[in-house]
């Protein structure tokens, strides 16, 4: 692994990490782990930038969907400081997998995340 494939890998390990932090604490310092000062997160149904704004984006995702974990799929692809990968949200009792999307990512210098574009390729009729 390339040390440019393995920052992409880092970056999208600790993305997860705040996604499927335990709790608000553990969430807010997931999130400061993983992105840069004044990253931002964009999605259809969000845009929020720095740390606060993002906890609070996951935690209302987070909520709307309890029992539920982020999952990557498939490799994390990426070049200069760009990376894509697809991920899906399962539900950690019956396995299904009622949400899934895309993401692309910015990363700083320093291997964190700058900015975030999400697209969602499955919603429930609900959400």
């Amino acid at each position: 692994m390339s040390a440019q494939t393995d920052r992409y890998t880092i970056a999208v390990t600790r993305y997860f990490e705040a996604w499927n932090a335990p709790d608000a604490q553990a969430r807010a310092k997931a999130v400061a782990d993983a992105w840069s000062p004044d990253g931002t997160y964009t999605d259809p149904l969000a845009d929020a930038g720095g740390h606060e704004e993002i906890t609070a984006a996951i935690s209302a995702a987070r909520e709307q969907f309890p029992g539920c974990a982020f999952r990557l799929t498939g490799t994390v692809d990426g070049h200069h400081d760009t990376a894509r990968f697809s991920w899906e949200l399962v539900n950690e009792t019956g396995g299904t997998a009622p949400v899934a999307g895309s993401d692309v990512i910015t990363l700083d210098d320093e291997g964190g995340i700058r900015a975030v574009l999400g697209f969602l390729d499955r919603v429930p009729a609900a959400a």
